[in-house]
């Protein structure tokens, strides 16, 4: 039997707490023993939506309170997925919590990316060791802080024998190249907007959270004058590796550019251009960093299960194959929830990780270890 730990993440779709029950043996090999999603009470979503709203002011205290609101809704969802899995909370070696960001900013000259959800508020909840925070030290050194999810899929989705792209599709899209027989990825970045402005534009024009198999999108026609002026944003040109977040692509990305066309687009033909931006952008980068050896692509996140976007994906790759994670036997949906169970594990046995967010590529132990208020002497 190996170690059992919990991995737990909102991304920047922000719906809610993915949190998944890993088990490691002794070999690296993983089993999924449970999963599932824990979606924010209205109220808390909507005022995480408003915190990373362009232009938002919020004061400390509000910074403050949703600390501990996230970390009280993460520690509640690892405590309902142990119920679920019938397992004690002594039987876990470990939670790692990504938690949720709020702001991505890994430019001079201050560069930080900040995550809220406190560690220790769910480490006391749940009387269970929690790692968190885990992009600020490699901020520090000088990476970018994302993604950080390269490794993990260098680890358990890499082939002995063929190359293999992973890209996983949540608010922001990243894609992680594996090559065969490595044991870390080759390279890692955000390729750019993922499922991030299709949410917020399905939600302004339709009050839904997001497009439900893409089959609003799958009503409209591309405007090329759109697309056009979307991937000029200079973004798509930067150097790898790179990464990015909604303090980009968000409302204001998106009205700057409409309000550049002579002739207001339809709103079913903007979701049609918006599924087709993340399709381009992602295409465009692995045929430009793979030089067409990796035949097959697999994705994970929220966009493996947009039809749309996966038949869309599929086109424009062709003849490469696009498939989602599952395939492999890792549920595209709880992914990066396995991750940071994984990079949980990782901080336990104190190992290095060899990240791709800067070049060169560098290896840092990640993570700040919370001890509960029983293993810290205090109950």
């Amino acid at each position: 039997m190996g170690d059992l730990f919990v991995g737990l993440i909102s991304g920047t779709s922000m719906d809610g707490a993915d949190a998944a029950i890993a088990q490691f043996d002794d070999d690296g090999g993983l089993s999924t023993l449970a999963c599932d999603t824990f979606p924010y009470p209205a109220d808390l979503r909507a005022r995480l939506l408003d915190a990373i709203a362009p232009g938002a002011r919020l004061t400390l205290h509000e910074i403050g309170c949703l600390d501990i609101e996230v970390g009280r809704h993460f520690a509640h969802a690892a405590q309902s997925l142990l119920a679920q899995a019938r397992l004690a909370p002594g039987a876990i070696a470990a939670i790692g919590s990504h938690g949720q960001t709020l702001r991505h900013h890994p430019y001079p000259p201050a560069p930080y990316t900040m995550q809220i959800g406190c560690g220790a508020t769910i480490a006391a909840l749940t009387g269970v060791t929690t790692v968190a925070d885990f992009r600020r030290i490699d901020v520090a050194c000088g990476g970018q802080g994302a993604p950080l999810v390269p490794p993990f899929h260098a680890a358990c989705l890499a082939s002995p024998d063929a190359d293999r792209v992973v890209v996983n599709i949540g608010g922001i899209a990243n894609i992680s190249l594996l090559q065969a027989g490595a044991k870390t990825a080759s390279l890692g970045f955000d390729s750019g907007p993922g499922n991030c402005l299709m949410d917020e534009w399905t939600t302004r024009h339709r009050g839904a959270a997001f497009d439900a198999d893409g089959a609003w999108a799958a009503t409209g026609t591309v405007r090329e004058d759109l697309l056009a002026v979307l991937l000029a944003d200079p973004y798509f040109a930067e150097p790898v590796p790179k990464s990015t977040g909604r303090e980009l692509f968000n409302s204001a990305f998106l009205a700057r550019a409409l309000a550049r066309l002579s002739t207001p687009p339809d709103a079913a033909d903007v979701q049609a251009t918006l599924c087709q931006l993340t399709v381009e952008t992602i295409a465009r980068d692995i045929e430009s960093c793979t030089a067409g050896s990796m035949s097959t692509v697999y994705v994970c996140g929220g966009g493996a299960s947009n039809g749309e976007l996966m038949k869309r994906l599929s086109a424009r790759l062709a003849p490469r194959g696009v498939a989602s994670t599952g395939t492999l036997g890792v549920d595209a949906s709880f992914v990066e929830a396995l991750a940071f169970a994984w990079y949980a594990k990782r901080r336990l046995d104190n190992l290095p990780t060899l990240l791709t967010t800067a070049s060169p590529q560098r290896e840092l132990v990640l993570g700040v270890v919370h001890l509960s208020c029983t293993q810290s002497g205090l109950l």
